[in-house]
């Protein structure tokens, strides 16, 4: 889904290309979801959830303010250079990809305009309360001013992703934080923000998760734990089992999809074939990588509890 809208927009997505895409049947996507707007709404909320594993990814809570959002901003441009389709489909794609689209993004955006509206309270300080550093006297900006200043950096970001090549992102990560701070801070803060150097970009595509099924690349259906519990049944045992093996342990009649459920599977890593010498036209002989065992593991703990 992400792929689709990342090159022609939601509105031009269609089951059809979809499922011919992911390599799954169209009874598959319907076991998964009732239509195209609830599949590209599970895309949404898996994008999202993957842009707080980079926002949140080093985040002091104690910190100042405006480290704190310099954080968590360097981590969503980094999420955007990594993961550059999840986040057109975040910025770009949720545009016209209907109501409850835009009802979803409307929600994450207030999240993001309250964290930005915190740095008005260090104009504002009660009577009472002891002002820290970076209090700057002068009157409280106007009550609009973190809703302008998410949308000025959103129309940014919009901007950029429509382009062909639009480079390293992280690289606004100075500009855009001089125009966060500099309403509530003043241009000294702004400037000190433009002079910082540029954030090196992150190693890997997202922060290790420590739940096994956390950082997979894949909605975990029936069919697939089914695969998986077939080929841990003989984990360990040889021969190997083969394809056809797999396919009678899981229940699965049709032979094509048995071997785009092992492809995908393998792809994971969480599955590996070990028959000897790979002959060509010769039977697989699959295994659980260790990984598997842990996502195995894990659906095993979970199913039974």
């Amino acid at each position: 889904m992400a792929e689709e809208v990342a090159e022609d927009g939601a509105s031009k997505v269609t089951v059809a290309r979809v499922v011919a895409r992911s390599g799954v049947s169209r009874r598959t996507f319907y076991e998964l979801f009732s239509d195209r707007e609830e599949c590209f709404l599970a895309a949404f909320d898996d994008g999202i959830a993957r842009a707080s594993r980079y926002a949140l990814d080093g985040y002091d809570p104690s910190a100042s303010w405006a480290e704190r959002i310099r954080s968590a901003l360097t981590g969503l441009l980094s999420f955007l250079d990594v993961e550059r389709g999840a986040g057109r489909l975040l910025i770009v794609g949720s545009l016209g990809a209907g109501a409850c689209a835009i009802e979803r993004r409307e929600r994450v955006l207030a999240q993001m305009i309250a964290a930005v509206e915190e740095g008005g309270a260090l104009k504002g300080i009660p009577k009472g309360h002891t002002a820290g550093k970076e209090t700057k006297s002068g009157s409280q900006p106007p009550p609009l001013t973190a809703e302008g200043i998410v949308g000025g950096v959103l129309s940014v970001l919009h901007s950029r992703l429509l382009q062909e090549d639009p480079g390293r992102l992280v690289v606004l990560t100075g500009p855009l934080m001089a125009m966060v701070v500099l309403p509530y801070l003043g241009p000294a803060a702004a400037r000190k923000e433009l002079a910082r150097p540029v954030p090196e970009a992150p190693a890997r595509a997202h922060r290790a998760d420590p739940n096994p099924l956390g950082g997979l690349e894949m909605r975990l259906t029936y069919r697939t734990v089914r695969v998986l519990e077939a080929i841990a049944e003989k984990d360990g045992r040889r021969p190997h089992p083969t394809n056809r093996q797999v396919a009678d342990g899981a229940g699965i009649t049709d032979q094509g999809q048995i071997s785009k459920l092992l492809g995908r599977l393998q792809g994971l890593g969480l599955i590996e074939n070990v028959a000897d010498g790979h002959v060509k036209g010769g039977p697989n002989g699959w295994r659980l990588t260790q990984r598997g065992r842990e996502v195995h593991g894990a659906i095993s703990e979970r199913t039974s509890s």
